[in-house]
């Protein structure tokens, strides 16, 4: 798919690779739609690209929704399907680092929430929409780890091998249809996604690092040329590949990466205040932004 005939809905877009990407499909010529938590972030970044790209205004459109919310996916659908988007770029997500030990339930769930379940539910929303039109894009921004498996990792890497395993079962699935499944895995990259305990394991580690930009143009290009898979990085591509071969041939390449590791952290307790702070809103408490359309 040419960027030029791509109308993206682009999730997490204010992050460190979201701004990045929405800044590189525009210069490519795609209409993007941000979405996002924040109104007044999404709108101050759709002002800065439309004054900084000197682009026209329809080319980027902003909806503010929630994602951790299931109840908020279907307005965020029947929005994209109106601007008629005909690629989803799943950028969102969160981060985890530390012992398995270090994580609660409650922390367990909402990584695998946001990394894993949202973008299969919101695919599933839309997909009735993208088989529609004569192109169409599903493009899931993962890892590295999720197809390599670090210590410290174990959670992220759920949702990650997850996330590719949901992608190339989906694009087996449709591919008899006008929708393309891909999936992006970038290797660590200096946003403020990581923490000030990832940053030190890094080091430690030796670990390189690309900037999001570079993960950006990957992003485009993907798109771009239709390709399944792309991992970026190296080593980081052979370890995948030797990784997918034969993982128990790399279970001793990782001891530098477990003696880096924090000590545990052990969650504390739950309580009910703790599952009553869990407790879903009502629907009615919930609203969202309204579309800027």
């Amino acid at each position: 798919m040419k960027a030029a005939d791509s109308r993206v809905l682009l999730t997490g877009a204010s992050g460190g690779i979201g701004s990045a990407a929405a800044r590189r499909l525009i210069q490519a010529g795609a209409s993007v739609m941000l979405a996002g938590r924040s109104p007044a972030r999404l709108a101050a970044q759709a002002r800065a690209l439309v004054r900084e790209l000197g682009v026209e205004r329809h080319r980027v459109e902003w909806y503010a929704s929630d994602l951790t919310r299931v109840d908020s996916l279907d307005p965020l659908v029947q929005v994209a399907a109106q601007w008629q988007c005909n690629a989803v770029v799943h950028g969102a997500g969160t981060p985890a680092f530390g012992r398995l030990e270090s994580f609660d339930a409650g922390a367990v769930a909402q990584v695998l929430q946001l990394n894993l379940f949202t973008p299969m539910l919101l695919t599933q929303a839309l997909l009735p929409h993208l088989r529609q039109q004569k192109q169409a894009s599903v493009l899931f921004v993962g890892s590295v780890l999720g197809r390599l498996g670090l210590p410290g990792f174990s959670v992220y890497s759920a949702g990650k091998f997850g996330l590719r395993g949901f992608a190339e079962s989906l694009r087996r699935e449709l591919a008899d249809t006008s929708v393309k499944v891909q999936y992006l895995g970038p290797r660590s990259t200096k946003t403020e996604f990581n923490s000030e305990a990832v940053e030190r394991y890094n080091q430690a580690t030796k670990t390189a690092m690309d900037d999001a930009d570079t993960v950006a143009q990957a992003l485009v290009q993907l798109l771009e040329r239709g390709t399944a898979e792309r991992f970026l990085g190296f080593p980081e591509k052979l370890a995948v590949r030797l990784n997918g071969m034969a993982p128990a041939l790399l279970d001793g390449a990782f001891a530098a990466h477990r003696n880096s590791l924090p000590p545990v952290q052990p969650p504390a307790p739950l309580t009910l205040e703790h599952f009553e702070s869990q407790r879903p809103e009502s629907a009615d408490a919930h609203s969202l932004q309204a579309p800027q359309l």
